[in-house]
């Protein structure tokens, strides 16, 4: 994922829970095929950080003197919801895809104390296809999905679980809302973890977002890169007239 010296903007991408930003290769290589972008997508570290300690990771990543788009898939929406609450130098909209600002399950967070007694690294692989590919799966999706957790070590997965849990509507809810950048939103139609109806929590905080349902699972950009890159590139076109005609 190169860069080069010209001014156009940078996509940069935030990987779901798994946080290694191997899974984006499919959406990475549609999108190319219908726009000419560059993307950096940055990779979490292996270590159990909460969502303040990840916030200033990406800060640290971001480049320097070039505009850019950020994509938050699934986990990371606290986090784009977060710089685009604060944006630094350069970024001009923020997309979320199958993400959420605060818990998308407020009916779970009572569980959060039990979660050191979940088996992470024993979950039934049928268990993980039903949540994140259901029906969309296919067995290299199955094998790329494997092979990306297979980096993660349980206690992290688990962190990174808690971290979502905790976020409450009242501390996240009024930070996105005061920001200003444009928005999209990739919903998926078949989601089985992110309710449909999160994304009208996102509308009503950002009014102008831009949403897009696509036929897809939680895994929307591994599973529908095309639908995805399309939606992307569009947007990426309204933002680049908006900006020559400013």
């Amino acid at each position: 994922m190169t860069t080069p010296a010209h001014a156009s903007p940078l996509l940069v991408l935030l990987p779901g829970m798994d946080g290694t930003a191997r899974l984006f290769h499919r959406f990475d290589a549609a999108l190319r095929a219908q726009t000419p972008i560059d993307t950096q997508a940055i990779a979490y570290p292996v270590a159990p950080l909460d969502y303040a300690a990840l916030e200033a990771f990406v800060r640290e990543r971001l480049q320097q003197g070039r505009p850019f788009v950020l994509l938050a898939e699934s986990f990371s929406g606290p986090l784009g919801a977060a710089l685009r609450a604060d944006p630094p130098p350069g970024m001009r909209a923020l997309v979320l895809c199958c993400s959420f600002v605060r818990n998308p399950r407020p009916m779970l967070a009572p569980l959060r104390h039990l979660l050191e007694f979940v088996p992470f690294g024993a979950l039934p692989g049928f268990a993980l296809r039903q949540a994140l590919l259901a029906p969309y799966a296919t067995p290299p999706l199955q094998a790329e999905l494997a092979a990306a957790l297979a980096q993660v070590p349980p206690g992290v997965l688990r962190q990174r679980l808690r971290a979502v849990l905790e976020i409450l509507e009242k501390d996240a809810s009024p930070s996105f809302a005061r920001g200003s950048l444009p928005v999209l939103y990739l919903r998926a139609r078949h989601d089985r973890l992110v309710p449909p109806a999160n994304a009208l929590q996102i509308l009503r905080l950002a009014p102008g977002t831009q949403l897009v349902d696509i036929a897809a699972p939680h895994m929307l950009l591994q599973a529908a890169p095309e639908a995805a890159a399309g939606a992307v590139a569009a947007f990426l076109t309204g933002l680049s007239a908006a900006h020559e005609s400013d």
